[in-house]
C-alpha cells in the first residue's frame, strides 16, 4: 500500500516535471519564433545595426543606392565637426548668399527647408549645428559649407566642402555613398544605402555635440548677433525627428524628403544600455518612416546582440 502511494507520487512528479519541461520550451521555443519574424515597412530601403558590434539587426535591400534628401546633412555636422582644432564659439556672419538661397527667386516663397538666419548676423558655429539638425536649414548648411570649405570664392568654398564629404565617405568605407550637395537639394548625383547611412549615424552619433543636437526637441538658445551689438530674437527651432519624445529611448537622428527621395528617416533609441541605429528610404509618407522605423526599432531591441 504505502509501497503503491509512492510510486504514484513519484509518477505525478515526473508528470508534473514533464509538463512543466514541455510547457518551458514551449515558451522558448516560441519567444525565438516570434523575434524571428522580421515587421514589413513600405520603405524601398532600410536598415539597422547595433553600432557598438556592427551587426546588423534588420535589412531591406540595404545596399542599394537611394536619394538621402537631408539626412545628408548628418555628413554636413560631421565634416564640420571633425575639423581640427574647431571653435564651436566662432562667429559666422549671414550673408546674402545663404538667405537668398531657400527663397524661390520667382515667387519669393520658401522653397528649401530653413532655420530662418537673419541676413547681416553673425550666429556661432554651435548654433549652425541646430539650425542645421533641428528644422533642417539648407540656410545653415550654406553657411556652415561656405565657412569650412576652402577657396577664394563661395563657388569654391562650397565645393571644397562637399568634397570633404565624399573624402569623409571613403575614409569611413561608405562605397555606396556619393554627395553632390551640402544640404541633400540633390543636382541629381546624390545617394547612399540604407546601410551606409545608418553606419554613418552611428559614427555621428560617438561625438558628445552631434548627438546633444540631435536628440534636442526645442532649441531657443540661440543668439543672432546684430552688427551693431545687441541680439535679434528669433522663433525656437523644431526638431522635425517625431521619434524624440514618442519613442521610448529615442536620441535621433535626422528626417529628410524630395521629390526624388521621397521621405527618408535616420533614426536611433537606447534601451537598457544598448542602441539600435537605423534608416528607412523611399518611404511612402512622412507619418510612415516614423511608423517603419518605430517596427524596426521594436525589431532590433527584440534580437540579443
Amino acid at each position: 500500500m504505502t509501497h503503491g502511494h509512492g510510486a504514484r507520487a513519484r509518477r505525478r512528479t515526473v508528470v508534473a516535471a514533464l509538463a512543466g519541461a514541455v510547457l518551458s520550451t514551449g515558451v522558448l521555443a516560441a519567444a525565438p519564433a516570434q523575434a524571428a519574424t522580421a515587421p514589413q515597412v513600405s520603405a524601398q530601403g532600410a536598415f539597422a545595426l547595433n553600432p557598438a558590434t556592427g551587426k546588423a539587426l534588420f535589412g531591406k535591400a540595404p545596399d542599394g543606392r537611394l536619394r538621402t534628401g537631408s539626412t545628408t546633412k548628418i555628413m554636413t555636422a560631421l565634416v564640420v565637426l571633425s575639423q581640427p582644432h574647431l571653435n564651436l564659439d566662432r562667429k559666422v556672419k549671414i550673408r546674402k548668399e545663404y538667405t537668398d538661397y531657400v527663397i524661390d527667386p520667382t515667387t519669393k516663397t520658401q522653397r528649401y527647408s530653413s532655420a530662418n538666419l537673419i541676413l547681416g548676423d553673425s550666429m556661432k558655429v554651435r548654433d549652425l549645428l541646430y539650425g542645421l539638425l533641428l528644422p533642417s536649414g539648407c540656410d545653415a548648411a550654406y553657411a556652415l559649407a561656405d565657412t569650412y570649405g576652402t577657396g577664394s570664392t563661395t563657388a569654391q568654398r562650397t565645393t571644397s566642402f562637399i568634397g570633404k564629404m565624399n573624402a569623409k565617405a571613403r575614409e569611413l568605407g561608405l562605397t555606396n555613398t556619393h554627395f553632390d550637395s551640402f544640404d541633400g537639394v540633390s543636382n541629381g548625383n546624390n545617394y547612399a544605402s540604407p546601410r551606409d547611412l545608418a553606419k554613418l549615424a552611428g559614427v555621428a552619433l560617438k561625438n558628445t555635440t552631434f548627438k546633444k543636437v540631435v536628440g534636442t526637441k526645442v532649441y531657443k538658445d540661440m543668439q543672432s548677433y546684430r552688427p551693431g551689438g545687441g541680439t535679434h530674437a528669433m522663433a525656437e527651432w523644431d526638431n522635425t525627428n517625431k521619434l524624440l519624445g514618442s519613442y521610448r529611448g529615442a536620441i535621433g537622428v535626422k528626417t529628410g524628403s524630395g521629390p526624388e527621395a521621397q521621405f527618408c528617416l535616420v533614426f536611433a533609441a537606447t534601451r537598457g544600455g544598448r542602441t539600435v541605429v537605423g534608416t528607412v528610404l523611399a518611404d511612402t509618407s512622412a507619418a510612415q518612416r516614423f511608423t517603419d522605423a518605430t517596427k524596426i526599432l521594436d525589431y532590433g531591441f527584440a534580437q540579443s546582440g
